[in-house]
Order: structure tokens, then C-alpha cells, then sequence
């Protein structure tokens, strides 16, 4: 089944010249179906290839997915124009009224500073609580969920002493969860990043489960046992060369970088890398589209009761896990 993004979108035409099958938003209106209403907090600087990379992975849904772009009011972005933000993006301010079946927090390359010096850090929490009430299910994405993490739970960031770059064996850790079914006993997934959680912290929330973790970098996929919130520490959506083309921008520019490990065949930069992540980071997509189509209400007006249903079912109380 199709996604349905705006038309004029740029990732639309590159994912159709992959003979993924885009509706016209004409079309789309005419189905007598409900699409599950999706928005993306987009963080990153490079705004159209983040946005390629996390629809590419939702159009291998078998569901009709719409979506919507958010970004933040504090911060301007200065890789992409104005116009295609203007064109395509909201701020918060046009959501809060807004319910949706999912939400997609992206990372951003902010890891190395505390958290309150991110010029948007008030925004993001004003919408990660937002997202309690009004979003079925949150996917955070890397420093999205060590964000998340921090604002909800208190878990702090641990700062590494080298920065984790490279694709990374994680083992599963429940093989009977929704969300990661069908996933080998071993997977792939890509990180690059300069923190890590602080799993003390972690282990003090039971109500998060890991789903799997790295054998060197750490818990890979976590979530409330109701998927009301996804973590993912690593980079799933990343494209084969997204990791080459950021180590060959950083050793061009003489900064201090690593060949990515377990990446390039033989470590060697000019040969092509290996995609070995790509089937899971599929089904996870997958697999969170399809839970959420299964529970989430018809009614949209209905999704804040149904969180709360949510709630009272997976913990038997309605305070906050």
C-alpha cells in the first residue's frame, strides 16, 4: 500500500524513481479507507535526505500511511531552503489542537551539548508532552530518544570517551515482542554518535524494556511495554552510504575520524559498504506501523481516550509510567 506525502515533495520523486508507489493526494482522498495519520519531527540539517529515509521505510508498510512534517520555531535551519521549509513544514503551533496515530522524533548532531544549551530544548519537551496525550505511539530516533529519555525518565546521557561510528551486532532480547518480530537472534544497525545511556539509570525504570542491545553499544531498541513510546539509539533509516558520505565530509574537511567500523568491506573507504541492516530496519517500520493500525481508534477524536485505555490495561493505573 502506498504512503500519501504532499506533491512537489523532492523525496516523493526519488522514492518513485525507486518504484516506490507514492498517491497522488487527489487519489488518496478517494480511498475509502482511514490512512494512519503519521507527523515527523524532523531535527535533522539535512532535511530532504532524513525525509527520503524515513519514507522509504514507511512505504514498505502494507498500509495507506499520511504524512505530515513538523520542525521547530527555535532553531533555523540553514541546510535546507526556506521555501521547501515554508512549503512542506509547520511548527508546533499548527499541532496542538491535533491528534495523530503516530510521530516520529528524529536525531540531531546536538549530543555533545548538555541539554539545556540545545537552542530548542524547551520546544522539544513542550512537544514530547504533547505527544503523551495526543499520539498513539512515538518512535524517537537516537538523540531524539536520549532526549526523551532524559525529559520523561530522568535517565541521563553518558558521554563516550571516542565516538560510536559504525554498524553494530545487537542481540534480541525478546524474541515474543510485537514490535520486534521476526527479527533474527542478531541484527545490524547503524550508529554515530558521541553519548550513550546510562543503563544504571535504565535498569531503575522497569517499566522500559530492552528490546535489543549492542554486545559494545548498549540497548539498540527500547519501549514502554505498551509501545506507547519507541526508543531507537542507532540510525535504522540510514541509507547505504549515509555513514561513508559523513566520514569522507569530516576527513575532507581534516577533521579528527575513524574509518566506520564493521562498514566498508576490508575497512577500506573506497569500496562499497555493505547494507546489513537494511531487512530489519524494514520490519521494525513494519511491525510498529501494523501495532499501531491494530489498536489505535478509527475515531480520531478518540486517540487521547484510547492512551489512557492504553495505560490502564498495560499497568493497571493511570499515572505516568
Amino acid at each position: 500500500m502506498p504512503i500519501n506525502v504532499p506533491d512537489g515533495l523532492p523525496a516523493k520523486a526519488i522514492l518513485q524513481q525507486e518504484r516506490i508507489f507514492a498517491l497522488e493526494e487527489e487519489v488518496a482522498q478517494h480511498q475509502e479507507i482511514r490512512p494512519l495519520k503519521v507527523v515527523i519531527l524532523n531535527l535533522m540539517p539535512t532535511k530532504v535526505e532524513t525525509e527520503t529515509q524515513i519514507l522509504r521505510l514507511i512505504s514498505k508498510s502494507p498500509l495507506q500511511v499520511s504524512c505530515d512534517f513538523m520542525r521547530v520555531s527555535t532553531h533555523e535551519a540553514t541546510h535546507v531552503s526556506h521555501d521547501h521549509l515554508v512549503k512542506f513544514y509547520d511548527t508546533f503551533d499548527a499541532f496542538r489542537d491535533k491528534n495523530y496515530d503516530g510521530l516520529i522524533i528524529t536525531g540531531a548532531p546536538v549530543e555533545q551539548l548538555a541539554y539545556e544549551d540545545v537552542d530548542y530544548w524547551d520546544e522539544f519537551c513542550e512537544i514530547v508532552d504533547w505527544s503523551q496525550e495526543h499520539v498513539f505511539s512515538t518512535l524517537f530516533l537516537c538523540w531524539g530518544a536520549l532526549g526523551a529519555l532524559w525529559h520523561l525518565y530522568e535517565i541521563p546521557k553518558r558521554m563516550l570517551g571516542s565516538k560510536l561510528f559504525g554498524v553494530f551486532k545487537q542481540r534480541l532480547c525478546d524474541e515474543y515482542s510485537f514490535l520486534t518480530n521476526g527479527f533474527d537472534e542478531v541484527h545490524y544497525m547503524p550508529h554515530s554518535r558521541h553519548a550513550a545511556i546510562d543503563t544504571g539509570a535504565l535498569a531503575a525504570h522497569p517499566e522500559l524494556c530492552v528490546l535489543s542491545e549492542g554486545f559494545t553499544s548498549g540497548p539498540a531498541l527500547l519501549a514502554t511495554r505498551d509501545f506507547h513510546e519507541i526508543y531507537v539509539t542507532g540510525h535504522f533509516e540510514y541509507g547505504r552510504d549515509t555513514l561513508a558520505d559523513e566520514f569522507w565530509r569530516d576527513f575532507h574537511r581534516g577533521l579528527p575520524i575513524r574509518v566506520p567500523e564493521n562498514y566498508f568491506p576490508d575497512d577500506d573507504p573506497e569500496q562499497q559498504p555493505l547494507f546489513t541492516w537494511r531487512a530489519h530496519a524494514n520490519l521494525l517500520y513494519r511491525n510498529w506501523l501494523n501495532w499501531v493500525y491494530q489498536m489505535t481508534p478509527y475515531d480520531m477524536d478518540q486517540i487521547p481516550a484510547a492512551i489512557h485505555e492504553l495505560r490502564v490495561r498495560s499497568h493497571g493505573h493511570v499515572d505516568k509510567f
